[in-house]
């Protein structure tokens, strides 16, 4: 009889472990908040942690009024400092008085009205890069704050996280945000050192591939605290084979640019058309504030935002380079090529390209462009006028780090 018991009690005991262990929520990303690159605004380029409430007001006010917003310009994101150094009582993220005398909740209300979106940082880690509180063992927690304040995007970052993997990390957080009901795109930030490529398509709708940012075109600058910000044109080549993992709604995020920032017309204007070539969120980091007409021109090119904003989504890829001139190649959803002549070098470089003697083959996504059997028109997207057609030669003098970027049209 007590072996019955016991054999009645084990199968119970059994049973429950079993019924615990099939218990499954639903996770992973909500879906389809970002079928092409994201495009916004992002505070840590140019401010730091000094960020307020005028000055979202005002870059509000500047992204509707400059025609940033028509050109597609719709997040505004507050990147690292906006709370202070300690949670309440209750451990919630507590939104810095001194920088937002009226609450969060009001900001992000004013930046809504104007039709824009809104998006908040925080980190993975116990702080965040700037010693702030980050969000491991609050992920619940800050999801739910996040979603009661109204976001639209959040940025997750990658510093303080010793003991951590990436991969739970991130998926922790972005069940979080799924359990806490309000959709939000979301942003990993974690510079590409575990591969997020490889498992992030559930998880987020975008993913960095590198360290910070500098306004460079190709330099490395070594921070004192032994790590490096990196020019844009070192970011676009430092991941090798990893545009096949991105695609509507699973982005390889590039960074935010630095158009307007301490480079000349000539290099944001190579940056801004690389970024599109590349199908990388494009997120300002300047302040529109101070912004030249140059740079206004350069960040709302509608013809270079429809390249980046091409639904087909396909990364672009280098084709070839020759002597510092480089080629860039990228197939869009309506039969179009789009092709960026860079001069990566220190002198000047001129172009002649005979088109008859390439046929583009993207290995990737099965595209092809034979112009010995398809004749192309050329159209110059920075002088949004047709330049001729493939039947010639293509010729251009290019400056030092210039490029120029054509459509192609059958």
């Amino acid at each position: 009889m007590k072996n019955i018991v016991l054999i009645l009690a084990l199968s119970v005991s059994f049973l429950g472990f079993s019924q615990g262990n099939t218990h499954t929520q639903a996770g992973g990303k909500f879906e389809g908040l970002a079928m092409t690159p994201p495009m916004g605004w992002n505070s840590w380029n140019t401010f730091g942690t000094s960020i307020d409430e005028k000055l979202v007001k005002e870059t509000a006010d500047i992204m509707v009024s400059s025609g940033m917003a028509a050109a597609g310009y719709n997040y505004i994101v507050l990147d690292d400092g906006w709370m202070t150094r300690e949670r309440d009582a209750n451990g919630d993220l507590i939104p810095d008085p001194a920088k937002f005398p009226n609450g969060m909740k009001a900001v992000i209300d004013y930046v809504h009205s104007k039709g824009l979106k809104f998006g908040l940082y925080n980190c993975a880690g116990t702080q965040t890069c700037a010693g702030y509180p980050g969000t491991r063992g609050y992920e619940y927690q800050d999801a739910r704050f996040y979603a009661r304040l109204g976001i639209d995007f959040l940025k997750y970052d990658w510093c303080n996280t010793q003991g951590i993997t990436a991969k739970e990390a991130y998926t922790t957080m972005s069940n979080a945000i799924k359990t806490a009901g309000r959709p939000m795109v979301f942003s990993l930030c974690e510079w590409g050192d575990n591969q997020p490529w490889e498992w992030g398509k559930p998880v987020g709708n975008l993913w960095r591939i590198s360290g910070d940012i500098y306004p460079c075109f190709d330099c490395e600058f070594k921070h004192p605290e032994n790590w490096s910000s990196w020019g844009f044109m070192k970011i676009v080549e430092m991941r090798k084979d990893i545009r096949k993992y991105s695609g509507p709604d699973h982005w390889n995020d590039f960074d935010m640019m630095e158009v307007g920032n301490e480079m000349n017309d000539t290099e944001d204007k190579s940056h801004f058309a690389m970024w599109c070539m590349m199908a990388s969120p494009l997120v300002a980091g300047n302040d529109f504030r101070k912004m030249s007409k140059e740079t206004l021109a350069i960040l709302t090119n509608k013809e270079l935002i429809a390249v980046n904003q091409d639904k087909l989504g396909i990364q672009g890829f280098k084709y070839g380079a020759e002597d510092g001139l480089e080629v860039w190649v990228k197939p869009l959803s309506d039969g179009n090529w789009v092709v960026t002549f860079l001069n990566r070098s220190e002198v000047p470089k001129k172009v002649n390209f005979d088109w008859k003697k390439h046929n583009i083959k993207d290995a990737d996504f099965g595209y092809e462009a034979d112009f010995s059997k398809t004749v192309f028109k050329l159209k110059d997207l920075w002088k949004n006028k047709e330049t001729g057609s493939t039947k010639k030669n293509f010729v251009a003098d290019l400056a030092p780090h210039d490029s120029v970027t054509l459509r192609l049209i059958p």
